[in-house]
């Protein structure tokens, strides 16, 4: 870390910006020493007391914020889309992380597994890769956790899920991450957003065509095209695990992800789905 050669360490945090300097020296040896042995536990990668005490500390410190701890990150990833030609695949997909708590209140949970609530946070995260596979680096992130289960099915019940704003749920997600990205990024025409039946939202299409940027989703169900309706072939609906469908908007060829993805395309009218969603367009 001192000598003359700038490290990955360096380049990742060049563009950090923390309330005190010596919050972001603190970083830079955090990250380096949590690069050397990935996976491992903190004690273990800190080696002693002294420096593992001075982690914990650094991540609850309040002046410490996650803009603080990504910015660099973010920047570089930037630099490096600058850098490449050709269409950026943005990967967006949903991960749980669960811990052992003995007050799980002061986290959070995840949801219910084998009946029992899981403690832990949610991260939604979009990695941006080249079409040869190669990573960028993240290009937008989202953490969050839930508080409220009990009542939640039979709720479900009274409430048509479909009629509920989308900024009410946590499907938003999918719509800032994707705004947050190409943004970032700054080339909406290059991007290419993939996600699994999960990002299957009306309003990512809508989002997308707006700012001029690509999708690709995953799909099992029919869907109304115009005046007709675009039925999936019976052998994809009994094979959901291995069908990937792809809808490529506003692009006219279908980009060949090499070793990367294997689908087929569907061109198709988007229709507004109720009298009552004005401000969606009929058509994209």
């Amino acid at each position: 870390m001192t000598t003359g050669v700038e490290t990955w360490v360096d380049r990742e945090v060049a563009g950090c910006e923390f309330k005190d300097e010596r919050l972001g020296r603190r970083f830079c040896k955090l990250l380096g020493q949590i690069g050397s042995d990935m996976g491992q536990s903190i004690p273990l990668v800190c080696q002693d007391w002294a420096n593992t005490k001075a982690a914990y500390r650094f991540f609850s410190n309040e002046r410490v914020n996650e803009a603080d701890i990504l910015g660099g990150h973010f920047e570089a990833t930037h630099g490096r889309a600058t850098t490449t030609e050709g269409p950026i695949l943005v990967l967006h997909d949903t991960t749980e992380f669960s811990f052992k708590r003995e007050k799980p209140d002061l986290i959070g949970f995840t949801g219910k597994t084998a009946g029992r609530t899981q403690c832990g946070i949610l991260m939604h995260s979009s990695l941006a890769v080249t079409t040869d596979g190669l990573p960028l680096g993240l290009a937008a992130i989202k953490f969050w956790t839930r508080k409220k289960f009990k009542g939640a099915t039979a709720l479900k019940r009274k409430i048509n899920p479909t009629r509920v704003p989308i900024e009410q749920k946590e499907s938003v997600r999918w719509l800032e991450n994707l705004r947050q990205a190409t943004d970032l990024l700054a080339a909406p025409g290059r991007c290419v957003h993939i996600g699994d039946r999960e990002s299957d939202i009306y309003e990512l299409f809508c989002l997308a065509e707006e700012i001029g940027t690509h999708f690709l989703v995953r799909t099992c169900v029919d869907r109304l095209a115009g005046t007709a309706i675009i039925q999936l072939p019976p052998k994809w609906t009994r094979s959901r695990s291995k069908v990937c469908t792809g809808w490529l908007s506003r692009m006219t060829k279908v980009i060949r992800m090499k070793r990367f993805l294997k689908f087929a395309s569907v061109s198709f009218e988007f229709c507004r789905r109720s009298a009552s969603r004005r401000n969606i367009p009929h058509s994209l």
